[in-house]
C-alpha cells in the first residue's frame, strides 16, 4: 500500500480477513485512514503453512521461528507442542519472514511452502496449521479512479466514522442498510488513534454504489455520520448474489422514486383520503386543515411569506380561520393532498 500511494505500483494485493484468525488489522487501518485508496477486486486463496530451515539445517536445534502474527496464530499449537521454547520473530509477511531466514537472521521461518522454493530452503514440516482448509481473502487495492461496472454480485466497502460516542450509534449506521434491504458481510470496529474509545467501522455491503438501495444508504450514512470514506465496490470473489426481497430490489426503488415516477407519484397523493386536487391556478382556497405534500419547490402564504421547500416534502396547513388561502408559484398545475 505504501507503494500504492506515491505510484511506485498501480495495484497491491494485500490479505484483509482471514477465515481463522479475522481480520487483518493493519489493512483496515491503511485502507480507512490516510490517502485514500480503493478496492478494485478480491479473491480467496487457501491457507497451508510449513516450517523451514536453511539447507543443510535441518537437524539443527530452532532457537527462533519468524512469521507473519496472522501465521503464528494459525499454527500456535503447533509451535506450542513441538518448538515450546523457540521465540516468535514477527515479520511484515511470511515470504519477508522465508527471505530473513535464507540470510541466516533465524533459526526458522513459517510461510508458505512456495517460499522455500523460491528462496532455497528446506521443508522440515508441512501443513502445519492448526485448523485445515482455512482460507484467506485479498483485495486489490490501487488509487481512487473508475468503479468496476456491476456485475450482479458486488461487494461494497465503506469507513463510517461516528462524530460523537451516543446511545444507538451503532443503530443508526444500521439501520440505514436494513430498512433498504441491503446485507452486510462484515463490520469491525477499529480505534481512529485520535483519542480512547473514539473508533470508526469497517463495512462490507452486498451490491454495488450503482444499485438503487446502496446508493441511497450511503447517502443515508453521510448525513448521519462524521465522514464516510467509500473504499470500492467489486466483484464478490465467490460470485454470490446480494440478498434481496421484492420490497428491496432495485426495481422497487425506481419506482418509488417520486421525481421519476408519476405512478408512484400519484400512489402516495392517494394516501390519506383517497382525493387528489389540481390547483387550477396560482389561487386556491381551502377551508380545512390538513396535510399537504405538493409537487413544487417554492410556495407562499398568505400572499406574502414565500418559504423554499423540496419536491414531495410533506408541509403542515394549520387554518384556524374558514377561507385562509394561500398561493403556489411558479404556474400550475399543481397536485395537492
Amino acid at each position: 500500500l505504501n507503494a500504492v500511494r506515491p505510484g511506485a505500483a498501480d495495484r497491491a494485493l494485500v490479505p484483509i480477513e482471514n477465515s481463522v484468525e479475522g481480520v487483518v488489522a493493519r489493512t483496515l487501518d491503511e485502507l480507512a485512514i490516510g490517502e485514500p485508496l480503493v478496492i478494485y477486486g478480491e479473491v480467496t486463496l487457501p491457507v497451508t503453512f510449513a516450517l523451514m530451515v536453511e539447507k543443510g539445517k535441518e537437524k539443527s536445534a530452532i532457537s527462533s521461528i519468524a512469521t507473519h502474527p496472522h501465521a503464528e496464530a494459525q499454527c500456535r499449537a503447533f509451535v506450542a507442542k513441538n518448538y515450546p521454547d523457540a521465540e516468535i520473530i514477527e515479520a511484515s509477511s511470511t515470504a519477508a519472514a522465508a527471505l530473513a531466514l535464507s540470510k541466516g537472521e533465524f533459526s526458522a521461518a513459517i510461510a508458505a511452502p512456495i517460499a522455500a522454493e523460491r528462496y532455497g530452503l528446506s521443508v522440515i514440516a508441512s501443513n502445519i496449521g492448526d485448523i485445515e482448509g482455512a482460507v484467506t481473502r485479498f483485495v486489490l487495492v490501487g488509487k481512487p479512479g473508475s468503479v468496476p461496472n456491476p456485475t450482479g454480485h458486488d461487494r461494497t466497502s465503506l469507513a463510517a466514522f461516528i462524530g460523537s460516542d451516543h446511545a444507538g450509534a451503532l443503530l443508526e449506521v444500521l439501520t440505514e442498510f436494513s430498512v433498504r434491504g441491503v446485507n452486510l458481510t462484515f463490520i469491525q470496529s477499529r480505534p481512529t488513534g485520535r483519542e480512547l474509545g473514539h473508533y470508526h467501522f469497517i463495512i462490507d455491503a452486498e451490491g454495488h454504489i450503482a444499485d438503487e438501495r446502496v446508493g441511497d444508504a450511503l447517502t443515508g450514512l453521510r448525513r448521519i455520520c462524521e465522514d464516510v470514506r467509500y473504499l470500492g465496490s467489486y466483484p464478490r470473489a465467490d460470485k454470490v448474489a446480494p440478498t434481496t426481497t421484492k420490497a428491496s430490489a432495485d426495481s422497487s426503488f425506481k419506482s418509488a422514486n417520486f421525481a421519476d415516477n408519476s405512478a408512484s407519484t400519484q400512489w402516495l397523493w392517494n394516501f390519506g383520503d383517497g382525493t387528489t386536487s389540481t390547483l387550477p391556478n396560482p389561487q386556491h382556497t381551502y377551508t380545512d386543515s390538513g396535510t399537504y405534500v405538493v409537487s413544487l419547490t417554492t410556495w407562499g402564504v398568505n400572499g406574502g411569506c414565500e418559504r423554499t421547500i423540496t419536491n414531495f416534502q410533506t408541509f403542515y396547513i394549520d387554518k384556524s380561520q374558514p377561507g385562509f388561502t394561500y398561493s403556489v408559484s411558479p404556474c400550475p398545475p399543481y397536485v395537492v393532498h
